[in-house]
């Protein structure tokens, strides 16, 4: 089914007085809205209040040659895994209830900017960042900083906006407790950068947010300084502003559906605020397939079962009994997929992990063929 936007006014840029989350008192107070779930696209006003495919989802007992870090990808954080809801009890963020105003604003925007899928989308959990630890208390303060500044640089005008970012649950975590990695960076058709999506436009995000064990998909609902942006032709390779005049890149400037932030500015000049956790029903999928692909593993890849049997061909039964209890531990939930696969490298070494993971799809390719 071809896809049609519903009308969805795009935020504004917002004053320096609206750029840290209000309290629920002051949300309150700023905005009414009705108890219906489901209402028309929200307004401008409500999101200046906040101040704030084919059932083929990826298979948790599938370890794939990129995400065991065979191929050179630097290695992600490790964090819980067990629903939606832990994510956020590593990472310091705080629950959104449903019957707060916050999550209601929240919700209505990504389902608005969805079209016909967001009819078939289910709104699992919100949390915000509390910007608690020492860390995240100094990342909040630069950015406050750097949005003064880029105000001086922009005539009053440092151009803050919402915008989305899709990825996976491990890569949620990272970027929540450490920020965006250079693995992360974005070597698409529209230079080297890190890729949001407008606030009127979260599609262009949700088709990059991977489907954990659970079948849920995560975004981050971030404020990004944007500044004076310039647009980045499709098939650039810039990776940095043509000039100091201007500050980002976006793919069109009278209706924009992709921000590009330089890796320079990619921890100072987006700040994530909210990790909204959905679900989007099998028929939504199945009749947006073109347009609301789920990700999946595109490098060679072996399901953890298989792989341990291999691997008791080559290592001590000693090594083997730690990777089997590593991956009973998996699944049970005691730990994080990503703290499995480091520890099986650790204990097997990624040649022979390479070597039995191309094998195996050499052999799926040749019993197809």
């Amino acid at each position: 089914m071809e896809m049609k936007e519903q009308p969805n006014p795009a935020l504004p840029a917002v004053p320096m007085q609206l750029l840290f989350p209000l309290s629920i008192e002051e949300s309150k107070s700023r905005i009414l809205l009705s108890p219906k779930r489901r209402m028309e696209c929200p307004s401008s006003s409500f999101m200046e209040s906040l101040s704030v495919g084919s059932g083929e989802e990826e298979d948790p007992d599938v370890v794939s040659d990129c995400e065991s870090g065979i191929s050179g990808s630097p290695a992600r954080r490790e964090g819980e895994d067990k629903g939606c809801g832990a994510v956020a009890v590593e990472n310091g963020l705080i629950r959104v209830h449903e019957d707060d105003r916050i999550h209601e604003i929240v919700s209505q925007k990504l389902v608005a900017g969805l079209g016909e899928v967001g009819n078939h989308t289910t709104i699992e959990a919100i949390h915000r960042n509390g910007f608690h630890s020492l860390t995240k208390k100094a990342k909040l303060q630069a950015f406050e900083i750097f949005a003064k500044a880029a105000e001086k640089e922009s005539d009053g005008n440092a151009n803050v906006r919402y915008a989305w970012f899709g990825a996976s649950k491990e890569e949620i975590n990272t970027i929540v407790s450490q920020g965006f990695l250079p693995y992360m960076i974005n070597n698409g058709s529209y230079g080297h950068g890190i890729y949001l999506s407008p606030d009127h436009f979260p599609l262009g995000s949700v088709k990059c947010a991977v489907g954990d064990e659970n079948g849920v998909q995560h975004l981050l609902l971030c404020r990004v300084i944007l500044g004076k942006m310039e647009v980045v032709a499709s098939g650039s390779g810039q990776w940095h502003p043509s000039s100091q005049e201007f500050a980002s890149g976006v793919d069109d400037l009278v209706s924009p559906s992709k921000y590009i932030v330089w890796s320079s500015n990619m921890n100072t000049h987006i700040l994530p605020q909210y990790v909204i956790s959905f679900r989007v029903c099998s028929s939504g999928m199945q009749r947006n397939a073109a347009a609301f692909p789920l990700r999946k593993p595109t490098s060679p890849w072996i399901s953890f079962p298989a792989l341990i049997s291999a691997l008791a061909k080559y290592l001590p039964p000693q090594t083997m009994k730690l990777i089997s209890k590593h991956h009973k531990d998996h699944r049970e939930r005691k730990i994080s997929r990503h703290e499995m696969i480091q520890n099986m490298r650790k204990l097997a070494g990624d040649d022979l992990l390479a070597a039995i993971i191309k094998a195996h799809r050499t052999k799926s390719q040749s019993g197809r063929s």
